[in-house]
């Protein structure tokens, strides 16, 4: 039974879809402290979070069981990304689904601010009737500016066109093909800058895009330009757009987000007559709350029964398309990576990759991560999974690449792998039959197709008469059950390895005698 914490207040939406599964318990505790958080979560598998809750580093290392942390929206700066990931916690958020919350209220604040509105109205309801001071713009004809053209901003710029606005972009990330499809001219931060009536913020947040809206930049603006942010606070220097606001260096502003929420009473913009506040609205519509909520109850129950990883923040690698026909792979790579750490006889220092077929070629990185958690889980004393195995490999001193020219065979869809530890090296590589059933068909020189599955017992020997007759009957002496023999040989008369599949384990006793077998040089038992 999982259980997942909910500290901020989720739509009824969402906590229905919750009740709906059989295998999930849910506590509804809003308001708690952050040293009543930390107390509370060691109990829960998960925890469902909207802006205001902070999941901190201390929250996080709280959580004995916590697997996911679910956003319920798209900013994560509530989150420690950091601290989750270095402890394999994964982060989900939900992009997309306030999406057009976002575009559409960024369209209200363009027109409320362009036709003062808002003053209108108060200016009305204190008895005024004072028409001259009110006269605004339309939007017709004139130059939108979009900083940041991902989902929201292609949504705002589809909208603004409707309205007859010729649309600018500026985002490193954007292709000039795409931007031509949708008759959008792609330009430099400081052309966009100086050419925009209307200039609205939907980048995410990183270090690049950090005051991003800064005293230098809002030196290029036009005098007349309005800016709308609705995007993430700490896009923009708050200070120096108050400050351009009071000279006349900025015509308007209008504002749903801030650098810390709520504002304190002595934010720089809150007060100023050409300033529109909201109240971090961007999400607040009956629709996008319940998208948001049904959508984030949906992927935390994937993820926590391991089905799928639908949006999570902060996997290594990225998955596309239909994660169950990824997953056997995945788990591939996992065996493949244990049955290497097995074998070694060393500690492993480094892991060589190749990987052959198109189904799996856009998996490098996903393969990669399952090797690592299949190497370092065994002999770990914290949680290993996908999330965290390369930074407690980075850690330990075990590196990854990706390379060409491995020993593999002509199997389509193959992984293969070579550990290489102090003094020694060996390559293993595996394919699925039919999709689903994991084959190990090399070690090193050997070719063989073995289930890697259960106790294992592996042998190594010289292909010589009677070695396998003497290796069962010392088996069956010590109660040990054959349940499958695979055998490889690099020719006929020269060296063989076995996989052996057992029923039991064979005691020390068994296996000490095994090894004084003339022909045996190396045996040992694999548990998968």
């Amino acid at each position: 039974m999982y259980r997942i914490l909910v500290p901020d207040k989720l739509g009824p939406a969402a906590l229905d879809q919750l009740s709906e599964y059989s295998d999930v318990t849910v506590d509804v505790k809003t308001h708690l402290s952050h040293d009543e958080l930390v107390a509370t979560i060691p109990q829960y598998d998960a925890v469902i979070v909207r802006g205001e809750t902070q999941v901190t580093a201390d929250v996080l290392a709280a959580g004995d069981k916590l697997r996911v942390v679910g956003r319920a929206g798209v900013g994560i700066d509530n989150i420690d990304l950091r601290a989750a990931t270095i402890q394999g916690v994964l982060v989900m958020n939900t992009p997309g689904a306030n999406s057009m919350a976002r575009a559409e209220l960024t369209l209200a604040l363009m027109l409320a601010s362009g036709r003062k509105i808002p003053q209108a109205h108060e200016s009305l309801k204190a008895g005024e009737w004072r028409r001259d001071e009110f006269t605004g713009r339309q939007l017709h004809h004139k130059v939108l500016g979009c900083i940041g053209f991902g989902r929201v901003g292609k949504m705002v710029a589809e909208r603004a066109k409707a309205f007859g606005m010729d649309i600018l972009a500026y985002d490193p990330w954007v292709m000039e093909e795409t931007a031509r499809e949708l008759g959008i001219l792609l330009v430099e931060l400081d052309d966009l800058l100086e050419q925009a009536d209307y200039i609205t913020l939907q980048a995410p947040l990183t270090p690049d895009t950090t005051h991003i809206i800064n005293e230098r930049s809002l030196a290029h603006v036009k005098d007349s330009a309005i800016l709308i942010n609705t995007a993430r606070g700490k896009l923009v220097d708050e200070w120096a757009l108050a400050e351009a606001l009071k000279n006349g260096k900025l015509a308007a502003a209008a504002v749903d987000v801030y650098s810390s929420e709520p504002p304190p009473p002595n934010h720089p913009l809150i007060g100023l007559p050409n300033v529109i506040h909201l109240p971090h609205l961007g999400a607040s519509t009956y629709e996008a709350e319940y998208e948001v909520g049904v959508m984030i109850a949906r992927q935390v129950v994937s993820a926590l029964r391991g089905t799928d990883y639908h949006f999570a923040v902060n996997l290594p690698f990225e998955l596309e398309g239909n994660f169950a026909a990824v997953k056997p792979y995945l788990e591939l790579a996992e065996t493949i990576g244990r049955l290497q750490a097995a074998l070694a006889e060393k500690p492993i220092k480094r892991l060589e990759i190749q990987i052959h077929g198109e189904v799996i070629g856009g998996l490098v990185r996903a393969i990669g991560a399952g090797l690592l958690k299949g190497v370092l889980e065994p002999t770990s004393d914290v949680r290993v999974n996908y999330i965290n195995a390369p930074f407690l490999a980075d850690k330990a001193g075990l590196s990854t690449t990706q390379t060409v020219g491995l020993e593999g065979l002509d199997y389509p869809n193959l992984v293969a792998c070579r550990a290489i530890w102090e003094g020694g090296r060996r390559l293993i590589g595996g394919v699925l039959f039919g999709g689903r059933e994991p084959r190990i068909v090399q070690v090193d020189e050997y070719r063989l197709e073995a289930r890697p599955e259960g106790i294992i017992l592996v042998v190594q020997n010289k292909d010589v008469p009677g070695v396998i007759g003497q290796v069962g009957t010392l088996l069956a002496d010590h109660g040990v059950n054959i349940g499958e023999w695979r055998l490889g040989r690099v020719k006929p008369g020269g060296d063989a390895l076995s996989f052996i599949t057992l029923d039991n384990e064979p005691a020390e006793s068994a296996m000490r005698e095994l090894t004084r077998i003339e022909a045996v040089t190396q045996a040992r038992v694999v548990k998968l």
